[in-house]
């Protein structure tokens, strides 16, 4: 079983357009995954300040390719 990071399967499927379903399906997935992603800038001001190698972890991971 996979881990799911800002999107699930379903997610991945709707957005990239694989999965045959309504806009507004896709719609919905977008809004789920804006929602992550700021819980995702809580949790790493969470991590910054209380643990902060785990904070550099994810930092590199997210801005690598930039």
């Amino acid at each position: 079983m996979g881990v799911t990071a800002i999107m699930t399967k379903n997610d991945r499927d709707r957005i990239s357009g694989e999965a045959d379903v309504p806009n507004s399906k896709r719609y919905e997935a977008v809004s789920r995954v804006r929602q992550r992603i700021e819980q995702l800038e809580h949790d790493a001001e969470l991590l910054k300040e209380h643990h902060p190698e785990l904070y550099e972890e994810l930092q590199e991971s997210v801005c690598q390719n930039e």
